[in-house]
């Protein structure tokens, strides 16, 4: 198989998971990233499965690389890099560490967190304390 072939095999796949995962979901909530210390951009969805589980869902993701980001939902309406939501005690709950800086990826939510309390999706990377992007989130 020469590499186009395999290029062409992965976005078959990646197009058949995408499908996969929509027919076995609802969307729940939805936003768009702007860069902070960093460019970035995407779409951040989280959507509620067919059994129960709340998924993340970055689509058409691009961000800088850098050591140690994290993917965190956090209990503010939105994360401007003068309003860093760090220093400021905001509630977060921790999805994990980025997957890649490009592309679209999914990361389970833990299971009793109360979406009525965070609101936005933050890419932050721990080693220098800096937000790269957020995400504020809307109802479907």
């Amino acid at each position: 198989m020469n590499r186009l072939q395999k290029l062409t095999s992965i976005a078959v796949l990646s197009l058949a998971a995408t499908a996969a995962f929509a027919q076995s979901s609802t969307p729940v909530q939805t936003g768009v990233f702007h860069g902070q210390v960093h460019s970035t951009s995407g779409r951040a969805s989280i959507y509620n499965g067919s059994d129960g589980k709340l998924t993340l869902r970055l689509t058409n993701f691009k961000t800088s690389n850098g050591p140690d980001v994290h993917v965190l939902l956090i209990a503010a309406n939105d994360a401007r890099d003068n309003d860093n939501f760090l220093k400021n005690n905001v509630e977060r709950v921790e999805l994990g560490k980025l997957k890649g800086n490009e592309g679209d990826q999914n990361y389970d939510i833990p299971a009793g967190t109360d979406l009525s309390k965070f609101h936005t999706v933050a890419i932050y990377c721990e080693r220098f304390n800096a937000n790269f992007g957020t995400a504020p989130l809307e109802k479907f």
